[in-house]
């Protein structure tokens, strides 16, 4: 295997990085899906890419990045393949999007109860950190990447 593929996907045997892998992989799959897929109330894939271009400005190539590091880097995140790669799409898109979408206008809290103009600032916020910690730590055990290093090691 390359040495270079080998160290992205490197990890450990550990459970502590497929908890946080997988909680971040859940939470952001119905996001991705809506836009990609139109599931969970979204718009699908070329609804979303008309909307984000139309709404914020976005190139259709860069909606198309950020739904692809939304939904594939979710199910990436899931899975454990790609981790750490999966992982930086996705802290990458969600540090977009909060910027992008002036949440920071909306102050810290999530709209929990309809009373504000918007969501805050919360859960961008959680996201990243869990994907970042991902990108630290790589996929843990159960992880399509530790299979494959282990898999690379026996041959």
């Amino acid at each position: 295997m390359n040495p270079l593929l080998t160290r992205v996907l490197a990890t450990s045997n550990r459970i502590t990085p497929t908890l946080i892998r997988v909680g971040a992989g859940v939470a952001m799959f119905p996001h991705g899906a809506q836009k990609a897929l139109g599931w969970f109330g979204g718009y699908g894939f070329s609804g979303t890419i008309d909307g984000i271009g139309k709404s914020m400005g976005i190139p259709p190539i860069f909606a198309v990045l950020a739904i692809a590091a939304e939904f594939l880097g979710a199910l990436g995140l899931i899975t454990g393949t790609l981790t750490r790669v999966s992982a930086f799409g996705v802290a990458f898109t969600m540090a977009v999007a909060a910027v992008m979408g002036k949440h920071y206008e909306n102050g810290f809290f999530m709209n929990w109860f309809g009373n504000q103009k918007g969501e805050g600032l919360e859960y961008f916020l959680l996201i990243i950190t869990l994907a970042v910690a991902a990108m630290i730590e790589g996929g843990g055990r159960a992880s399509v990447d530790r299979w494959l290093t282990r898999s690379s090691r026996s041959n």
